[in-house]
Order: C-alpha cells, then sequence, then structure tokens
C-alpha cells in the first residue's frame, strides 16, 4: 500500500478498515485459544464480515495472519530521494523516505504486537513474513542503487561494485528498521513509528562516525 500526500478517499478507508479488522480478528483468536482453533469463518464473524468477503482480502488464514506487504512511499518521494545530489546525510534522507512510506501503519501498533506474539508460537509464521520482507528489501535496493548512479556515475548502472555497495546499504538500513519496529512495539507509552525510525537512523549515524 502505497502513502500518498492526499488523503485516502471514502472506499479506500474503508478497504484499508476491513483488511484491519480481518488481522486483528485472527491474530487475537490466534492468541486467545491457538492457532489451529480458528477458522475462516470464527475470523469473520469477529470482523463482521461474511466468509465470502474475507477471501475477498486474503487467499487464506495464514495469508491474514501475516499481513500485507510493506511498501515504500509515493514515486515523486522517491524520485526526490534518488536525485537529492550527494550528500553526507544520505542516511538521515533514507530515514525520512522510509517514515514517510510507514506512515499508513502508525494506527497498527495492536497489529504489531499481536502478530509478533503468534510469530513466536508459530516459527513458520515468521518466516512467512520475512518473505514478504524480502520483497521490500528488493524494491529497496535498487531505489539506494539508482541513488548511488545517480551521485557517481562512474559506478555503471550494472557494475558488479554498485550492486554489492546497495546491497549492504539495504541490509544495514533494514536492520535500522527492524530497531525502530521493535522500539516502537515495546515502548510505553509509545511515540509515532516515524520518530521511532528517525531515532534509530541517528543513531546508526553517530555509531558510523564514532567507528571511522
Amino acid at each position: 500500500m502505497s502513502v500518498h500526500n492526499d488523503e485516502p478517499g471514502l472506499r479506500e478507508r474503508k478497504r484499508l478498515a476491513t483488511r484491519r479488522a480481518i488481522q486483528r480478528a485472527v491474530l487475537t483468536l490466534s492468541c486467545d485459544r491457538g492457532l489451529e482453533k480458528v477458522t475462516v469463518e470464527d475470523i469473520s464473524r469477529v470482523a463482521d464480515i461474511s466468509p465470502r468477503t474475507f477471501f475477498n482480502y486474503f487467499a487464506s488464514k495464514d495469508a491474514a495472519l501475516v499481513g500485507d506487504e510493506l511498501d515504500l512511499a509515493s514515486e515523486p518521494e522517491i524520485e526526490a530521494f534518488v536525485h537529492a545530489g550527494p550528500s553526507e546525510d544520505i542516511l538521515a534522507q533514507l530515514a525520512v523516505l522510509l517514515s514517510d512510506s510507514l506512515r499508513s501503519t502508525e494506527g497498527d501498533r495492536e497489529i504489531h504486537q499481536l502478530r509478533r506474539t503468534v510469530m513466536k508460537e508459530n516459527p513458520y509464521l515468521f518466516g512467512m513474513r520475512m518473505a514478504t520482507l524480502r520483497t521490500f528489501e528488493g524494491r529497496l535496493q535498487e531505489i539506494i542503487g539508482r541513488r548511488f548512479v545517480t551521485d557517481h556515475p562512474e559506478l555503471g548502472a550494472e557494475s558488479a561494485e554498485l550492486q554489492q555497495k546497495a546491497l549492504l546499504f539495504t541490509l544495514v538500513t533494514v536492520a535500522a528498521l527492524r530497531h525502530a519496529w521493535r522500539c516502537w512495539a515495546e515502548e510505553e507509552p509509545a511515540r509515532p513509528l516515524a520518530e521511532h525510525v528517525t531515532a534509530s537512523f541517528a543513531q546508526l549515524c553517530e555509531m558510523t562516525r564514532q567507528t571511522s
């Protein structure tokens, strides 16, 4: 689900609300009675929808448990990052891009906490969730690679050096994101996720300066 500057319309808000209701229902029921005892009919009843509507949103119970793939910000925001120009603050710029990308998840903290609980008890779901993150990582690596080529054309868009540099930068970025998510999930009372993303990237920048 891409982030846009404009507020979503009524139909889109209803769609998002239904997706969240389904995820909250399946996760809550799984925490209460165990995953194997939860059916699509149970989920639909708690989410106040029909089983047919459930399958309009998710292909299976496991898909609802794993949740949506992460998406990046709008194309104009991505292009602004790619063409921002050489800067020592590329990590800070990337933090802004990712904070904007994650704003749509600010209201999903309860779902995030429930999902962590269910995944601890059902490790195979963690593997499925990580598979969705790999799609996100691939898209992020492409964007970071484009930024490196824009800043340093001599690298060459298809060079092995560029690909390895973008991969390393991506993996470090994802680690900082996971740190932000964990802090957000565990903090009481919680600050906005965007603030945690900014803080995690600031700590990362500070650590790299200290070790350089």
